[in-house]
C-alpha cells in the first residue's frame, strides 16, 4: 500500500518544492562543508536531511540533481588540536585549504584528506551525492562572471550588509577577496577594479603586487555572503537546509535571499533550519577547529547504518537531540526494532496516522530499499543480543550459531548489528553493565545453605525442560527451601557465576549460558 505522501516531513518539504518552484523536470538540492577539520556529525545532519528530501521528491516521480560542495578554497584559519604536526599546518595558516599539505601525507592536500574521508563512508549509509570542489571551480575561472557581476552591484551588495550590521562596511570594502599569487596568503588588498575583468591587489604579507584578470586568475574568490547567492543562482539550487546560526535573524541566509535577487535576478532555495546535535556518553563538545569531535565513523562503530540514519529521519530536523554512547543505545535499538516491526506487520498500532508515519521513517532509515522479508530480530532484543556476546566473550559466530531460525540470508545484516553491539559494550557500556562468566572449577565462598542452593539451581538448569518463567519460579523456590531470601540468592548466583553482585536477568541469562556451561561452573556445588 502507498503510504500517506505528506508521513514524513521530508515529504511535506518535497511537496513544498515542487509548490514554490514549479514543475521542472529536474531539482537541485545542495549541500556542503568547508573542511577546514574533521567532518564532524553535526556537519553530516545537513547533508543527511538534504538526501532525505531528495528521496521524497524522487518517490514522488522528479529527477533529482543532488550536489555536495566542498568548500575547499575558505581560508585555512585555525590548527585543529586533533591533528599531527602542526607546526607545518601553522605555516600555513590563511591559505587556501586546498593548498594546506595533508598532515597525514595520505592525500593531495589538507582538504583533500578531509574530503576522502567522507567520500569514503557515505555510501554505507546510502548517500551518493554528486561532489563539487569550490577550489577548481575557482582557479579554472569558471566564477569569473559571478565575480564581475557582484563587482558591478558592489554598491547594492553593501548597502544589503550594512543593513544587517551593527557597523557598516568601510569605503572601500569590495565583495571579492584574493590569494596572493606569490606566497599564497590572503592578507592582501584589493587596490582597484578597470570596471570590466582586471583587478589589481598588492600583499601585506610578502609585499607582492599585480594586476589579474578575473578570466584567468586562480587566486580571486567572493566572500562567503555572495558566494553563497551566487551559486545559488549558476547550478539554480531549489532546496538547501542551513544550521540555525546561519538561519539567524540577519545572518547569512537573510542577506543571501536579498542578494540572490538584487544581483544575480533569481530566487533562494526552499530551506529549514536544522539544529545542532550534542553528544551523551563521550567526553568532548562538537568542533572542528579544536578538533573535539565525533564523526561518522565513531557513531558506525556503535549504531549500524540502519539505525544511524533512522536517529535523523526519525527525528525534526529543527530539533535538537544526543547522540548516545551509553545505556540509552539500548532504548534507541528497541525503538528502531519497533519500527521494524510496525513496518512489516509484526506489530500493530491503534493509530493509523502513527502507523504510517513509523513506515515512512522505517523506509528512509534504510540505506536501500526494505528487505522483502523482516531482518532476524534477537528475542530479547539487543539487550539481550549484548548479553549473548558477552556469554561468549564476543565470539560472534558462536553467538549467531545458537539462534534459532536465523537465515543465511538474515545473517550478514545481525552480524554487523552484533559487532556494533561488542564494539558499544567494550568501548562505551557502563562497568556495571560489563561482565565475564567465571571459568569452571573454582569455587566462591558459601554459606551450607547458599552451596546446597547453588547446587539445586545447578541441577534445575541442566535438568532441562524449563522455559524462562518457569526456571524464574524455581528460582525462587529453591531460595525458599534453602532459607534464603531471594535477593540475597541472586547476589550469591551472580557471585558464582560472574564475581559480581550484579547481572542480567538471572532466568534467561542461565538458558542463554546454557547447561553445559551451567554445570561447569557450578560444578563445586
Amino acid at each position: 500500500m502507498e503510504p500517506t505522501k505528506t508521513a514524513h516531513w521530508a515529504d511535506m518539504y518535497a511537496q513544498k518544492i515542487i509548490r514554490e518552484k514549479g514543475d521542472k523536470e529536474t531539482y537541485t538540492c545542495a549541500s556542503g562543508i568547508t573542511p577546514s577539520g574533521t567532518v564532524h556529525i553535526g556537519n553530516f545532519r545537513e547533508i543527511i536531511s538534504t538526501e532525505l528530501v531528495v528521496r521524497a521528491l524522487r518517490r514522488l516521480g522528479k529527477k533529482v540533481r543532488f550536489i555536495y560542495s566542498w568548500d575547499d578554497y575558505d581560508v585555512f584559519r585555525k590548527v585543529p588540536k586533533n591533528m599531527p604536526n602542526q607546526e607545518v599546518l601553522t605555516k600555513h595558516l590563511r591559505f587556501p585549504i586546498n593548498l594546506v599539505p595533508d598532515p597525514y601525507e595520505r592525500d593531495s592536500s589538507y582538504a583533500r584528506h578531509h574530503e576522502v574521508n567522507v567520500e569514503k563512508i557515505l555510501p554505507a549509509v546510502g548517500i551518493f551525492p554528486e561532489f563539487l570542489y569550490q577550489a577548481e571551480r575557482y582557479r579554472s575561472s569558471m566564477y569569473a562572471e559571478g565575480m564581475r557581476r557582484a563587482l558591478e552591484r558592489r554598491a547594492e551588495i553593501k548597502a544589503t550588509l550594512d543593513e544587517f550590521r551593527a557597523e557598516d562596511l568601510s569605503g572601500d570594502w569590495w565583495p571579492v577577496s584574493i590569494f596572493c599569487d606569490s606566497c599564497n596568503r590572503d592578507d592582501t588588498t584589493l587596490q582597484s577594479w578597470d570596471g570590466e575583468w582586471k583587478i589589481s591587489y598588492t600583499c601585506a604579507d610578502c609585499g607582492h603586487a599585480e594586476t589579474i584578470d578575473l578570466r584567468s586568475a586562480k587566486g580571486a574568490k567572493l566572500f562567503w555572503r555572495i558566494d553563497w547567492p551566487m551559486r545559488w543562482a549558476r547550478e539554480g539550487v531549489d532546496f538547501e537546509p542551513a544550521g540555525k546560526d546561519h538561519h539567524s535573524q540577519g545572518g547569512s541566509f537573510d542577506t543571501a535571499r536579498r542578494i540572490i535577487q538584487v544581483v544575480y535576478d533569481a530566487e533562494a532555495p526552499v530551506s529549514f533550519q536544522y539544529d545542532f546535535i550534542s553528544i551523551k556518553g563521550r567526553g568532548g563538545k562538537i568542533s572542528s577547529s579544536s578538533g573535539e569531535v565525533i564523526d561518522l565513523y565513531d557513531v558506525l562503530e556503535v549504531y549500524t547504518p540502519e539505525v544511524t540514519r533512522y536517529l535523523f529521519a526519525g527525528t525534526r530536523p529543527n530539533t535538537e537531540f544526543a547522540i548516545s554512547f551509553d545505556l540509552d543505545v539500548i532504548k534507541i535499538y528497541e525503538d528502531y526494532d519497533k519500527t521494524e516491526r510496525v513496518y512489516y506487520g509484526a506489530e500493530t498500532l491503534a493509530d493509523p496516522d502513527e502507523v504510517e508515519r513509523e513506515k515512512r521513517i522505517y523506509e528512509l532509515s534504510q540505506p536501500g530499499e526494505p528487505e522483502p522479508v523482516m531482518p532476524y530480530q534477537v528475542v530479547g532484543g539487543f539487550r539481550h543480543l549484548c548479553n549473548l556476546l558477552q556469554i561468549d566473550g564476543g565470539d560472534i559466530d558462536r553467538t549467531l550459531s545458537k539462534l534459532p531460525g536465523l537465515t543465511k540470508a538474515q545473517e550478514p545484516k545481525l552480524r554487523v548489528r552484533a559487532q556494533c553491539a561488542w564494539n558499544w559494550i567494550t568501548k562505551f557500556s557502563p562497568e556495571d553493565f560489563r561482565f565475564r562468566l567465571r571459568e569452571g572449577g573454582s569455587e566462591i565462598e558459601t554459606k551450607p545453605n547458599e552451596k546446597a542452593a547453588l547446587a539445586a539451581l545447578r541441577d534445575a538448569v541442566c535438568s532441562g525442560g524449563l522455559d524462562e518463567a518457569a526456571l524464574a519460579e524455581r528460582i525462587y523456590a529453591i531460595a525458599q527451601e534453602n532459607g534464603l531470601e531471594p535477593k540475597d540468592f541472586f547476589k550469591t548466583a551472580y557471585r558464582a557465576l560472574l564475581g559480581k553482585e550484579r547481572g542480567p536477568r538471572l532466568a534467561g541469562f542461565l538458558l542463554g549460558i546454557g547447561p553445559e556451561r551451567v554445570k561447569a561452573i557450578l560444578a563445586p556445588y
